[in-house]
């Protein structure tokens, strides 16, 4: 089972940013990851139509016997998880618990802010988790659906971003929150936009690192870590303008991505 690969799917690039945190951690391990570009995106579709997009992607990365799948979707693991994890027999991680865990052990004044897109803030999944934890917590939320198109246009810093993101965060900086939790994938390429107009006393939190860190300890306690030093062999497809995927994508992952193969189940 250790040198089987870790499947990674997303509804487009966003998930790269899982990517590269898996990378940081877990050095040996292969990934084969699957953006779902030809419907992105996900979050304005309905929670039916989600699951069914979830199942088809966790359908194609079982082809390549993966030992574990990390739905890097914040849409997606907000919908869809539970179904995911009652047919299929390897562990199934989602972006939006390691994130909760991380925000309610760091905020100080026991108010969080939540940022996503619509069906994300709709589905109130962050809400339940931190509740779940911590009934003391107040949990105010915000839709986002501008910072997906803004970051895939690479439009992360400019006088336009800026408005956009003073218009969205106004409602949490006057509700006083002290942690904000990106809810989204694709935030991090905002995060230097959002800290400056939500103010340096605000922490944030990203999932990707704290997604990395339970995949690390779910194999860990398996004892299915890829300890091999050989170069892991990482495959990267999307269902649709693979050629878009790589000039985007590669802003994602900070790094080159070779080759991008064309996933033929849509």
């Amino acid at each position: 089972m250790n040198t089987r690969p870790i499947g990674i799917f997303d509804s487009g690039v966003g998930g790269l940013t899982v990517v590269k945190e898996i990378f940081r951690t877990l050095p040996f391990e292969e990934i084969v990851y699957l953006g779902d570009t030809a419907r992105l995106p996900y979050g304005t579709k309905s929670p039916e139509t989600i699951r069914r997009f979830s199942l088809e992607n966790v359908e194609f990365l079982m082809r390549f016997k993966v030992k574990m799948i990390i739905v890097a979707c914040n849409t997606a693991s907000s919908t869809s998880l539970d179904i995911l994890r009652d047919k299929y027999k390897i562990p199934i991680i989602g972006v939006i618990k390691p994130g909760v865990v991380k925000a309610t052990t760091i905020t100080r004044n026991n108010r969080i802010g939540v940022i996503g897109t619509y069906a994300t803030i709709k589905s109130r999944a962050y809400e339940k988790e931190i509740k779940a934890l911590s009934k003391d917590i107040l949990v105010f939320s915000q839709a986002c659906p501008m910072f997906v198109p803004l970051v895939e246009e690479g439009w992360v810093n400019g006088d336009i971003t800026l408005r956009i993101t003073k218009k969205y965060l106004s409602k949490l900086i006057s509700k006083h929150i002290d942690t904000l939790i990106l809810g989204c994938t694709h935030y991090p390429l905002l995060r230097p936009v959002i800290s400056k107009i939500i103010g340096q006393d605000v922490k944030i939190v990203d999932s990707a690192s704290s997604v990395a860190e339970e995949a690390h300890n779910i194999l860990t306690a398996l004892g299915a870590l890829r300890k091999s030093s050989k170069t892991p062999n990482h495959r990267f497809f999307a269902t649709d303008a693979v050629e878009n995927f790589v000039k985007i994508g590669e802003r994602f992952l900070g790094s080159k991505i070779k080759r991008v193969e064309r996933a033929d189940y849509v």
